[in-house]
C-alpha cells in the first residue's frame, strides 16, 4: 500500500526530484522518472513530472515499490559527530529573508555560530547545508557568535567567488546597531588605529605580545543616534575593514563604552542601576540590521534589512530609540 508523506515548511521550495533524492538517496534517476511517467508518484492525488515545486502542506505520494531506498536518518550530523534536529533547521529556516539560486541571507540569532569546528554542534554552514543539500554552500563574510543579524551565503562558487571578493573589498556595505554601556563623545567620528587580538595601538610598528605579529589597520565610522544620559548610547557603525572583534574593541577601548552584554571587552564596567532591570539578558546588543551589495549573477545592487531581534527591540521601546533613516 502507498504512503503519503507531507511536505513541511523546511522543504517549501523544494522541486520534487530533489525531494525524492533526499529522502530515497539510493533510488535510480531512471527508477524516478519512471515512477513519473506511470503516475505513481503523485502530489496531493495529481499527476506530476520532475520539475513540480513543492510546498508546504503538499501531500506526496510515495509507491511501496521504493522503501529499500528510503533514508534511515532523520537527524543531520556534522562533521565532528554532533546532531542538530529537523526542528533546529525549521527555526534556522525561518531567519531567511531572502533567497535565490544563488545566494540565501539568514537574519543570525545571537548565540548560533556562522562556522563549525572543535565544540560547536551547531553552526550556519553545517545547518545551510543541510537546508540546501543539492547546493554548494560557502561563507564569504562572518558574524561574531554573540552578534546578531545579516549574513550572506553562498550557494555556488561563482557566487562565492564574486561575494568573497565585494567582501573583501569594502564594495559590499554593513550597518550595524549597538547599545554601548556609557556616553559617547564625540557624537559622529570616524575610529581609525590598529588592533591585534583584543588591543588597541597607535601604529602598526609595535609587535602584539612578542608573537612577531603586527596589529592590522582598522578603520569604523559611527554615530550617536541617542542616548540617556551617560548612561547609555545608541550607535550606528559602519566598518571600512573586517578584523576580528573590531566594533566590540572599538567600541570598548576607543569610545571608552563597551558595548552592552559583552563579556570580553565590557566585563569590568556595570550598568547603571537604574537601567539594569530593564536590560534583563546577557546577550550581545550588537545587531548587524542593514547589508549592500551588488547580486553575484545579476549585479543589480540589493539593500536588506533585518528585523531587530525581540531582547533588543524591547530595550529600543523602553528608551525609545529609534531605528536610522
Amino acid at each position: 500500500m502507498a504512503d503519503v508523506i507531507t511536505v513541511s515548511l523546511v522543504e517549501d521550495g523544494t522541486k520534487l526530484m530533489r525531494w525524492f533524492m533526499r529522502k530515497f538517496p539510493s533510488m535510480p534517476n531512471r527508477e524516478f522518472f519512471k515512477l513519473c511517467r506511470g503516475g505513481q508518484i503523485r502530489v496531493n492525488s495529481a499527476r506530476v513530472d520532475s520539475n513540480r515545486v513543492l510546498r508546504a502542506g503538499d501531500a506526496v505520494r510515495i509507491p511501496p515499490t521504493i522503501a529499500g531506498y528510503a533514508k534511515r536518518e532523520n537527524v543531520k550530523k556534522t562533521e565532528n559527530g554532533a546532531a542538530f534536529s529537523m526542528s533546529d533547521l525549521e527555526i534556522l529556516r525561518k531567519t531567511i529573508i531572502y533567497n535565490d539560486n544563488d545566494i540565501v541571507v539568514f537574519n543570525k540569532p545571537a548565540g548560533l555560530a556562522v562556522q563549525g569546528g572543535t565544540g560547536i554542534r551547531k553552526s550556519i554552514d553545517k545547518m545551510a547545508t543541510a537546508l540546501f543539500p543539492y547546493d554548494k554552500i560557502s561563507l564569504v563574510h562572518r558574524l561574531d557568535r554573540d552578534t546578531s543579524g545579516l549574513l550572506v551565503v553562498a550557494k555556488n562558487q561563482m557566487a562565492a567567488q564574486s561575494l568573497a571578493s565585494a567582501f573583501q573589498s569594502k564594495s559590499a556595505h554593513k550597518e550595524y546597531l549597538a547599545l554601548l554601556n556609557g556616553s559617547v563623545a564625540p557624537d559622529t567620528g570616524v575610529i581609525d588605529n590598529y588592533i591585534a587580538q583584543g588591543q588597541v595601538f597607535d601604529d602598526a610598528t609595535r609587535l602584539n605580545g612578542g608573537t612577531g605579529q603586527r596589529p592590522q589597520r582598522a578603520i569604523t565610522e559611527y554615530r550617536v543616534l541617542s542616548h540617556v544620559g551617560n548612561s547609555v548610547s545608541w550607535v550606528w557603525f559602519s566598518p571600512k575593514t573586517g578584523r576580528t572583534h573590531q566594533l566590540r574593541i572599538h567600541s570598548a577601548y576607543s569610545l571608552r563604552a563597551p558595548i552592552v552584554g559583552d563579556d570580553v571587552y565590557g566585563v569590568d564596567k556595570k550598568i547603571d542601576a537604574g537601567l539594569s532591570a530593564v536590560l534583563s539578558t546577557n546577550k550581545l546588543f550588537l545587531f548587524a540590521y542593514k547589508i549592500t551589495f551588488h547580486h553575484p549573477r545579476t549585479n543589480k545592487l540589493i539593500t536588506l534589512r533585518a528585523q531587530v531581534p525581540d531582547f533588543m527591540k524591547s530595550v529600543m521601546q523602553f528608551l525609545e530609540f529609534q531605528l536610522p533613516e
